[in-house]
């Protein structure tokens, strides 16, 4: 099967080597079985999509009798009535009294309305991101994620009014790094950019998930909030991958004082479906001219209800079942046996989270890799992560059972032990 996919996709997208990649055939919960037969615990949650667990019975019950009476529709013409309920559930949920959407395929369509709606809103269309962000690949997002192996083959193309401040790092820059960062934010807002743009919004992730679950030091995220209020700066919170109850809460921003303007989700919104959304408040998105027949921001599967059913049933399961709450403690259960097994570990840097998301920092680049591709042989999936394949991400479903937990932790600790002692 590797060699048929080598023969007919583009070499750049999937990787391969001895042992990687496995063909997946079925997932359920927590688990994934491949062509092969074999059966893996999935600590990523297939890029933290499935939050709720591979094949959630509801969402599929609820594709199931959507793709039975309406698979497509007319979405910015003659819109459906799952496209509708969503955007309503979507408004209630936002963190503003009032809010408006746009609904989406990606999570990098999201941050494309999201930047679209900052220029609209505020006329300025500079932009102010962080190093080590990771906002998607497409030409607008890509503008503002800061690594330089996404970047590079495309600099000609990508918008040159973008200025990058630190992330401030607890573990590697000590404990001046906001202070420092919080400079660097205030002289970019006050100077703008060297291509002359004015600044308009700061996006962030309020957890770099990409660069290894990095955490700002506390009151970090309100500083910065604060000092763009005060410049007259929108907030764009990227929670494609931290929102909707992943990180402990409905949205990460709550959890760590950022005051978003506009929020983007995805990722587990769609239960394994596509869809996503950039949320803003109302008078944000008001900003966008009223559509006279013809949006000019739209896509041809905007508001499919196919997806907007999955994720209907989706934010019903995130209520109902106390998805946040799961998370949270799992997480703490998950950080507290690695810092137990990992603080005095030779080679680790740090042990890190936030709700169901965490990164182990090592101090050797490539580690991470190492003990992804050992652990796909042990039956555990995960990714590495980090500009420098040094941070062990995790991201798995809140489904998560307390034995699976264990056995994962168990070899886990020993794959690290073994990698970063050589």
């Amino acid at each position: 099967m590797v060699e048929r996919l080598r023969a007919v996709e583009s070499r750049n997208i999937t990787y391969v080597d001895d042992g990687w990649p496995v063909f997946w055939q079925e997932a359920r919960g927590a688990n994934v079985r491949d062509v092969d037969g074999n059966v893996y615990v999935d600590l990523s949650s297939a890029f933290g999509v499935a939050l709720l667990g591979h094949n959630n019975p509801a969402v599929v019950s609820a594709v199931r009798e959507q793709s039975g009476t309406l698979m497509h529709g007319m979405g910015d013409v003659h819109p459906s009535g799952p496209k509708l309920e969503l955007l309503e559930r979507l408004c209630a949920l936002a963190p503003w009294g009032q809010a408006r959407a746009v609904l989406a395929t990606t999570g990098s369509e999201a941050v494309e309305v999201a930047l679209k709606t900052a220029q609209v809103a505020t006329g300025r269309p500079g932009l102010l991101a962080f190093t080590g962000g990771y906002h998607g690949l497409t030409l607008g997002a890509l503008a503002v994620t800061e690594r330089e192996h996404f970047r590079a083959p495309f600099t000609a193309r990508l918008y040159g009014g973008v200025a990058f401040a630190a992330f401030p790092d607890l573990a590697l820059d000590g404990e001046g790094a906001a202070d420092m960062a919080l400079t660097e934010v205030r002289v970019a807002l006050e100077n703008g950019l060297p291509n002359g743009d004015a600044i308009g919004a700061v996006i962030v992730e309020p957890v770099q998930g990409r660069a290894g679950a990095r955490i700002a030091p506390d009151g970090f995220m309100a500083s910065l909030s604060q000092i763009a209020s005060e410049s007259g700066v929108l907030v764009i919170a990227d929670e494609v991958l931290t929102g909707l109850g992943r990180c402990g809460a409905m949205f990460a921003s709550q959890l760590v004082g950022l005051e978003a303007d506009i929020v983007c989700v995805g990722k587990a919104l769609g239960g394994g479906v596509p869809i996503s959304a950039c949320l803003a408040r109302r008078e944000v998105m008001d900003a966008w001219p009223e559509s006279r027949g013809e949006a000019i921001h739209t896509s041809t599967f905007l508001g499919h209800p196919l997806a907007c059913a999955a994720a209907l049933a989706v934010l019903n399961i995130l209520e109902s079942e106390h998805i946040a709450d799961r998370a949270r403690a799992l997480g703490a259960r998950l950080l507290e046996v690695l810092h137990g097994e990992l603080a005095s570990a030779q080679g680790v840097i740090d042990v890190r989270g936030l709700g169901a998301l965490i990164g182990i920092e090592l101090a050797g680049e490539g580690q991470a890799v190492r003990v992804a591709e050992a652990a796909l042989r042990e039956g555990l999936i995960l990714l590495p992560a980090g500009d420098r394949g040094q941070v062990i991400e995790l991201t798995p479903p809140a489904t998560l059972s307390d034995l699976q937990a264990e056995h994962a932790c168990r070899v886990l600790v020993r794959l690290i032990q073994e990698v970063t002692q050589g």
